[in-house]
């Protein structure tokens, strides 16, 4: 019986050995390598190249000649603009002794119209030469007259004192002046007052 168990004792023992060196054979050694495809460990970091700084572009040289041609023209525009400023002081210096001059044409060719019947007399003559002597000197001076009656109303040289109707002049347009109108050159020394037809009468 002792035998017996003996017996069973040593193949359990040879049994427990096989098994072991059979596991021992499928770990792989210490020394091995490992595969292609495994990742490289935490401390075998592949090194980052840095960008290089991009170089600052050199600025562009001016171009003194356009610049010189800009700067002449500049130059030369404002001598013409300050020679016509100065041109248009002068002119227009004038304008408000001219304006005050008019109320005594207006005097005089109210004289000369209430008095057509007496042409002949001395006096009448007399104040026809102030009268015509006055009108050179105002154009000489660039102020000349205008006509208003019979145009179409202009707000821009002409002052619409009143509206009334009139056979004989459109409706809209001027029928009465009752003081001239002046310019002096393309400006308005003195608008005209003026009366607007209201159309013909009822």
């Amino acid at each position: 019986m002792e035998e017996e168990i003996d017996n069973e004792m040593e193949e359990a023992d040879v049994g427990a050995q096989a098994a072991s060196e059979q596991l021992e054979g499928s770990e792989p050694s210490d020394g091995a390598e490992p595969s292609d495809g495994a990742e490289p460990s935490d401390g075998e970091q592949e090194p980052v190249e840095e960008a290089e700084p991009a170089e600052e572009a050199e600025p562009a040289e001016p171009n003194w000649k356009n610049l010189y041609a800009i700067a002449l023209a500049d130059f030369d525009n404002y001598k013409k603009r300050a020679a016509r400023d100065r041109e248009d002081t002068y002119r227009y210096a004038e304008m408000d002794i001219l304006k005050d001059v008019l109320p005594a044409v207006d005097n005089l060719s109210l004289a000369l119209a209430n008095a057509k019947e007496n042409r002949d007399d001395p006096f009448v003559k007399g104040v026809q030469l102030v009268y015509d002597t006055l009108l050179k000197s105002l154009k000489e001076h660039g102020a000349v007259p205008f006509d208003s009656v019979g145009k179409e109303l202009d707000t821009e040289r002409m002052e619409a004192i009143a509206t009334l109707p009139s056979a004989e002049v459109e409706e809209g347009k001027v029928s009465i002046e009752s003081k001239r109108g002046w310019m002096l050159g393309d400006r308005v020394l003195r608008a005209a007052q003026v009366v607007v037809s209201s159309g013909k009468p009822a």
